[in-house]
């Protein structure tokens, strides 16, 4: 049996002012986990293009294994844009090939094979890829696997349908500082019954309002990043790990999230403890955010 950690969704060029970068969330994810040796795969879709082809030509230099069904759509690519201090915008195109990511005998073998896994809410917009990725959540063995819904809100494609669904499969959330909000609205967690039986008490402290997910949707942990802020890991028991977020020379930060993923998962299937894990990913994250682009090489010496 494999230990695939595996990303699935998005695979895509990130159009960056300075040309096309590969990225895709789930993917970045995956390559960042086999950065740590760890069995890192990407699954995904691509078009029968130049841009397909590329992207194959440029996973196999990274030693990423892959999985990528060729379908009839375009391969995805994304227009970036940065701000003074690298942070990205996004135009993202729609009716591309990971939208459409087709169930396959292949990729039902993946998921029983698979020992984690990383899925965001952008590959959900169509229903095509929103059922095979829910397939293969079904299909992972239900005990002892990592099922992380990285949720990565992307313009307006997402719903509360697709989020709600998401959690219940889950067994670890992460999501941003202004993510949060956006969630326990549409969620409707904004508050809580009072104790006395007056008006309901709003969750204005995001610590509340992450315990409120985790106790609602019954997941393991949930993870929160706060850009320059730091970031929490809120754990099932009741315990926070915090950590703050290192003062770097910010290149861009496209990636950056995704990288802090794969390292604290990795981390955590490689038997440390979440303090050990959550440091190794701001300290993977805060270099990635030094370079451009969201799969840069990684120094050895960060990895051991």
């Amino acid at each position: 049996m494999k230990d695939y950690i595996v990303g699935l969704g998005e695979i895509l060029f990130d159009c960056l002012p300075d040309g096309k970068k590969l990225g895709g969330a789930p993917a970045n994810f995956a390559y960042h986990v086999s950065n740590f040796g760890l069995e890192g795969i990407a699954v995904s879709a691509i078009g029968k293009d130049e841009d397909g082809l590329r992207i194959k030509k440029e996973l196999e230099p990274r030693g990423l294994k892959y999985h990528l069904e060729e379908v009839d759509y375009p391969t995805g690519t994304v227009q970036v844009s940065l701000s003074g201090n690298g942070i990205p915008q996004y135009e993202i195109c729609l009716g591309v090939a990971y939208d459409n990511i087709p169930w396959t005998p292949e990729i039902e073998e993946i998921a029983k094979n698979a020992r984690g896994v990383c899925f965001g809410s952008l590959a959900q917009r169509n229903v095509v890829s929103r059922n095979t990725i829910h397939k293969f959540l079904d299909t992972m063995a239900p005990v002892g696997t990592l099922k992380v819904f990285d949720i990565n809100l992307r313009q307006n494609w997402y719903s509360r349908e697709v989020i709600e669904e998401s959690l219940r499969k889950c067994n670890i959330l992460k999501l941003n500082d202004e993510e949060i909000s956006t969630v326990t609205e549409l969620l409707g967690l904004g508050s809580i019954p009072s104790h006395s039986g007056g008006a309901p008490l709003q969750l204005v402290d995001f610590e509340d309002q992450c315990r409120c997910i985790i106790e609602n949707y019954g997941l393991q942990m949930l993870i929160l990043t706060c850009g320059t802020d730091g970031s929490y890991v809120f754990c099932e028991d009741g315990t926070t790990s915090y950590q703050p977020t290192p003062v770097v020379e910010v290149a861009d930060t496209v990636g950056a999230g995704d990288s802090f993923t794969g390292a604290f998962v990795a981390s955590l299937l490689k038997g440390n403890g979440i303090e050990v894990s959550h440091r190794k990913a701001v300290m993977i994250s805060a270099f990635v955010c030094t370079q451009n682009g969201a799969m840069p090489t990684i120094p050895s010496e960060m990895l051991e």
